[in-house]
């Protein structure tokens, strides 16, 4: 049985906006009758466990809505209703990689937000919850060493910068289209960021099928053990790789990303490492097709032995 975290409070009012910030929604509906599943609330990050990854001047300009530029900089609107949301996000992260240490598995109906830096947010990441997770579990003492495997379309580089001086974080982002300064380059050969040593990335060429991702997705498998084995693995399973995703220049189908995500499930049972996951990015114009791959994500773990 695996524990999904949903609160309809993660839903901010973002208005006419690219994000379709009701697929939770939907997700969590059609997850009420999946076996295997059970839905639960997660409890809201608090401004503490917010200041181990953000600074200050951040926090305060996405709760009180100044400086303007700064509380918008991950490209929502702010509203009153944002910092609420997003703080919701995240702990839906943090209460998944508790669950996950408690039972081997959680999932949370939430983005990670990979794009949120210290001090400022990115391509709709406003407070990292992957990193945030892993800070407080590592203060508790409940991990020494972290992972996070990054599958969203675009290269987590809010993640990779925070990681940097965190040595209980080991990223791995494989990514079809780069991300820096707030913007995403289609083609991976224009751009190529500078990996680190705790932090490593695995460009897709436009194109790329499923033969060629299984391939590299061995490769990202043997650099998150490059360190040892984490004490727990934060999976970033984003839905925007999907062909018909309008920024994806990949040739994955529903089936292809149902088979990625088994595979990462099976290399964390081989390992025996625990697993969480969130649901990232996801634009098709179809909605029902974005929600369709984050439900074959509960699928794949569920059909491959978890219920």
């Amino acid at each position: 049985m695996v524990t999904a975290f949903h609160h309809p409070g993660t839903a901010a009012p973002l208005g006419n906006h690219p994000m379709p910030i009701g697929k939770f929604a939907r997700v969590a509906e059609a997850l009420e009758s999946m076996p295997g599943v059970r839905l639960a609330q997660p409890a809201a990050l608090t401004p503490a466990q917010l200041a181990l990854v953000h600074t200050a001047d951040y926090i305060e300009a996405v709760r009180s809505g100044e400086p303007r530029a700064l509380a918008e900089s991950q490209k929502f609107p702010w509203s009153p209703e944002l910092f609420g949301s997003v703080c919701l996000t995240g702990g839906g992260c943090l209460c998944a990689a508790r669950e996950a240490l408690e039972t081997g598995v959680g999932a949370a109906l939430v983005s990670g937000f990979h794009h949120a830096f210290a001090d400022h947010g990115e391509g709709f990441c406003t407070f990292n919850g992957l990193i945030v997770a892993l800070d407080v579990l590592f203060g508790e003492r409940r991990i020494t060493r972290g992972a996070v495997l990054d599958l969203d379309l675009h290269y987590g580089n809010g993640t990779a910068s925070l990681a940097e001086s965190r040595p209980h974080v080991r990223a791995v982002s494989v990514y079809g289209s780069d991300y820096h300064e707030n913007c995403a380059y289609r083609d991976v050969t224009v751009l190529r960021h500078r990996d680190g040593g705790n932090h490593c990335s695995f460009a897709l060429p436009a194109g790329c099928d499923r033969r060629l991702l299984e391939g590299v997705l061995e490769r990202a498998f043997e650099a998150l053990l490059a360190d040892g084995k984490p004490d727990l693995l934060l999976y970033q399973a984003g839905a925007d790789p999907y062909y018909e995703d309008p920024y994806s220049p990949l040739a994955l189908t529903l089936e292809d990303l149902r088979v990625r995500d088994a595979r990462v499930f099976e290399f964390a049972r081989r390992e025996g490492i625990p697993v969480a996951w969130v649901l990232a990015g996801g634009y098709t114009r179809d909605v029902r097709k974005v929600v369709e791959v984050h439900l074959n994500t509960f699928r794949a773990w569920t059909e491959g032995g978890g219920a």
